[in-house]
């Protein structure tokens, strides 16, 4: 399909139709809704109006109530913006819905192609259907689902959104309308602060409603379309899950929670397998598989039901049970049914008896803090405190990775006390759920070899055998320092005699994960890219060298800011120097509501990402592979651009811009995420401190997305009064790495507005400030421009251009009301304290609104 007409259906099937059932709201049965929804259209010009004359949202409000004499006290003011920020709130929901329903007639403006495409491929190729049957013999994509509080439907908000893309598909106006009352009246927000256990029940909707269907069915696509022998079939969609096994900066989750959600999750999968297996033994009525029946009935319905402490892994039992179902319906009832029964083997055979892998992360200062405490309390730890201060290499060398069982004190740090009893607590998640429950422990921040070794001791300090530690240690590496270093330490690992002993357990695989969110944050979007992509050379190289196989984990959050964007893209545009066997990444808040929230979307994402990991080795593009010139070229680029985002980091107003402007001091005050906004919360903000999600959240609310282009417009510059423009031209033309990262940054410059706070220009305090920003966005989005070849930003991409900029038009009243509420706080020192809070609860109902509205639609 080509662009215009990409854009044309988009503009039917989508925007059209919203306006439609956008008009619904205005019929429903509730006499303030739909007052609000008859001024929204005036308020919503007035807005763009007040922004084109680049007037401070004061000004915008005041004049806008100026004109309704019923609008003269605060009170009713105040008790109108809260009711558009509702309205508003809704109307972002049923276009989530609209354009979800949408999705197999648009699909994706850049789609690389799902499965049906490769399967084409092989029909008339046996050696290329061969080389992808061995290819999924040790190839796998993994999502990780992770609490980081980037979206904020709760479960109820999400099944009416599914239950409305179904009607709007049907155009079934009558449900529509019973949907839209429904959600008139559904709560969008938290009254209190989630726990990790709330944040997990959340996350599971999910599990239960999308992927537990979707993963299946694509492995039964697979294996049909590839007629794979049963014994051959391996587990390619694997699911893992942060929410109660993440405590990196979190003092809310503890071994307590960690254990509540594994087994959460466990009886949310045996309730998922009930209802399956109900369907089984309605239709398999038949003579010799009673017993069989009789013996899933029980373990079904008491692990669903009745679920006890600390259970057994039930996986072998229940495909025992299944397999002579179906041996006996093939034998003696012609197969009747036998799909039914294939379908739920399929199901256990991918999810066994723990649904998805509980990943347990923490900070390595902690980790370094606990072996402390037990040095200085335990002689026969054969450590002395001096061991733990010398070199690296010292440190290495002092490990005796003796097996022995140390306790605490019950004085003893809080966090300690968590690291003894999550280590504990893995061996029995393991026991109910197989080692595929949870076996891996991240290290965040790691920065050494010892960090991991640290780690692995342990381990054997709490009562796991050294020839039985069936757990993957992961280090982490994010900030641009930690980037560079990686290789080393990790080569300082594959060449320590017990780490190697160990990897050697765990079938000479390594894990390393990635990060973006502190790299972004700590380096700017070019340089926290580009380390990353060159760490991954260095690693590869490393592996390889070692014989180690190497599976990276990419922390690619959601927006571009983050490292997420055009995730398919960027996996099938991997070169030779980087090992792309196994496919591995966290998806969070709007990521999965927009990519993973329906059946439709999590497929057609899901298959994605297995073309592109099987595309980029089987028919990998030469030019993938950058040569030593174009390294070269990327590698100035980014020390320019590093060297632009760190001047503004240090830039003295850079903080005191984001705290007064954005609502960076509200977020630690609205019932949003378990975790702080910040570490170190009781002392005064630093920018270390500033979590990297609050930190984009922040600038995003600004509609300025500094961390998603900052540094781009200086290094393009630099490059073409340099005389290597035509080699940037070549590597945006050739090289898929560049072209989506290139990319990625058009699409956060085009959920910029700098017209929302154009009026910051002559500010007394700020305006310089504001301007050397917006100086730099126009530097980018004109170099930009040129590199791309277009009149505007994302010109090849129509579809996903018209939708964020749909999503814009929708939330801007919410921006205006947003800083709004910013500026009279931050102005009328006077204001009381119950009014304070009025003003903070209208900042936070906006927050929520123009997160949700901002799915990352790439």
């Amino acid at each position: 399909m080509k662009l215009h007409q990409k854009k044309a259906t988009f503009e039917n099937e989508v925007l059209t139709r919203f306006d439609l059932f956008k008009s619904l709201f205005l019929t429903l049965p509730f006499q303030r809704v739909k007052h609000t929804g008859t001024l929204l259209p005036f308020f919503t010009t007035h807005c763009e109006k007040g922004v084109e004359e680049h007037l401070p949202p004061e000004d915008i409000i005041d004049s806008f109530f100026g004109q309704y004499e019923q609008y003269v006290q605060e009170e009713d003011r105040l008790d109108l913006l809260f009711r558009i920020v509702q309205y508003v709130e809704r109307q972002v929901v049923l276009f989530d819905a609209v354009e979800d329903s949408a999705y197999q007639v648009i699909g994706k403006g850049d789609e690389i192609g799902g499965l049906n495409s490769l399967f084409k491929l092989t029909q008339d190729d046996d050696k290329l259907k061969k080389q992808i049957v061995e290819k999924l013999k040790d190839f796998s994509v993994r999502l990780v689902l992770t609490a980081h509080p980037t979206q904020f439907y709760p479960g109820p908000v999400l099944g009416i959104i599914n239950d409305l893309i179904e009607a709007i598909k049907l155009n079934d106006i009558s449900n529509i309308h019973l949907l839209l009352q429904q959600l008139g009246k559904t709560p969008f927000i938290n009254k209190q602060q989630p726990t990790p256990v709330d944040e997990a029940i959340s996350l599971a909707w999910y599990l239960e409603n999308v992927f537990y269907k979707v993963a299946s069915g694509i492995q039964a696509k697979i294996d049909d379309a590839l007629e794979l022998p049963a014994e051959e079939v391996k587990q390619l969609i694997e699911l893992g899950f942060w929410p109660g096994g993440d405590r990196d900066g979190n003092p809310n989750v503890t071994a307590e929670s960690t254990k509540t959600v594994a087994a959460l999750l466990r009886t949310i999968l045996f309730r998922c397998y009930y209802r399956d297996f109900r369907q089984v033994k309605r239709r398999i009525t038949f003579r010799g598989v009673e017993g069989y029946l009789d013996n899933l009935q029980n373990l079904f319905y008491e692990n669903s039901f009745n679920p006890v402490d600390n259970p057994e892994d039930d996986t072998a039992k229940i495909l025992e049970n299944l397999n002579a179902i179906k041996d006996v319906l093939n034998a003696r009832h012609d197969g009747l049914f036998v799909g039914l029964v294939e379908d739920l083997i399929r199901k256990v055979n991918t999810f066994g008896c723990y649904f998805t892998t509980l990943d347990i992360r923490q900070d390595s200062s902690i980790l370094r803090n606990t072996i402390s405490y037990l040095v200085e309390k335990y002689d026969d730890t054969k450590l002395k405190s001096s061991d733990l201060t010398s070199s690296e290499e010292d440190k290495q060398k002092a490990f005796q990775f003796n097996e022995l069982t140390l306790d605490y004190a019950d004085d003893a740090d809080s966090l300690v006390q968590d690291t003894v009893n999550v280590i504990r607590l893995l061996k029995d998640i393991q026991k109910s759920g197989s080692e595929r429950a949870a076996q891996r422990f991240i290290i965040s921040n790691c920065q050494q070899a010892s960090d991991i070794l640290g780690l692995m001791q342990l381990f054997l300090w709490e009562g796991w055998k050294r020839d039985e530690l069936c757990i993957d240690f992961v280090p982490l590496f994010e900030t641009v320092d930690d980037l560079s270093r990686a290789a080393d330490v990790m080569k300082s690992l594959y060449t320590n005699k017990e780490y190697a002993k160990h990897l050697k357990l765990r079938g000479n695989k390594q894990t390393i994960m990635l990060g973006f969110s502190d790299s972004t944050k700590d380096g700017g979007y070019l340089m926290a890219n580009w380390s990353i992509y060159r760490a991954k050379i260095e690693l590869t190289a490393i592996a390889r060298e070692y014989d180690v196989d190497l599976v990276f984990f990419d922390g690619r959050g959601g927006p571009p800011a983050r490292g997420g964007g055009k995730t398919q893209r960027f996996y099938a545009s991997m070169g030779s120097e980087i090992e792309n066997k196994h496919i591995q990444l966290t998806i969070q808040g709007q990521t999965i509501s927009s990519q993973y929230g329906s059946l439709d979307t999590a497929q057609s994402n899901i298959e994605q990402l297995l073309h592109a990991g099987l595309v980029s080795e089987l028919r990998q593009n030469a030019s993938d592979t950058l040569t030593s010139k174009q390294k070269e070229v990327i590698d100035g680029m980014a020390a320019e651009s590093h060297r632009k985002f760190l001047a503004l980091r240090h830039h003295p107003q850079f903080l005191s811009y984001l705290e007064t402007l954005s609502p960076l001091k509200s977020l630690a005050s609205i019932n949003i995420s378990s975790r702080p906004v910040k570490r170190n919360s009781n002392r005064e903000l630093r920018l270390e401190d500033l979590r990297a999600i609050s930190f984009v959240t922040s600038w995003s609310q600004l509609k300025q997305n500094i961390p998603g282009f900052f540094g781009v417009g200086t290094a393009l510059q630099w490059a073409e009064e340099n005389n290597l423009w035509s080699y940037v031209k070549n590597l945006y033309e050739s090289s898929g790495f560049f072209n989506t990262l290139i990319d990625n940054c058009m699409m956060s410059m085009t959920k910029s507005n700098f017209h929302i706070t154009s009026y910051m220009k002559d500010d007394p305090t700020f305006g310089t400030f504001w301007s050397l920003l917006h100086d730099e966005y126009q530097n980018t989005k004109k170099y930009l421009l040129k590199l791309s070849n277009s009149e505007i930003l994302m010109q090849n991409y129509p579809v996903e251009r018209a939708s964020i900029l749909e999503r814009e038009k929708i939330v801007l009243p919410l921006l205006i009301i947003q800083h709004y509420a910013i500026r009279t706080l931050e102005r009328d020192k006077k204001i009381s304290e119950e009014k304070q809070d009025v003003y903070k609860k209208l900042i936070g109902r906006t927050i929520f609104g123009v997160v949700n509205a901002g799915r990352n639609l790439a």
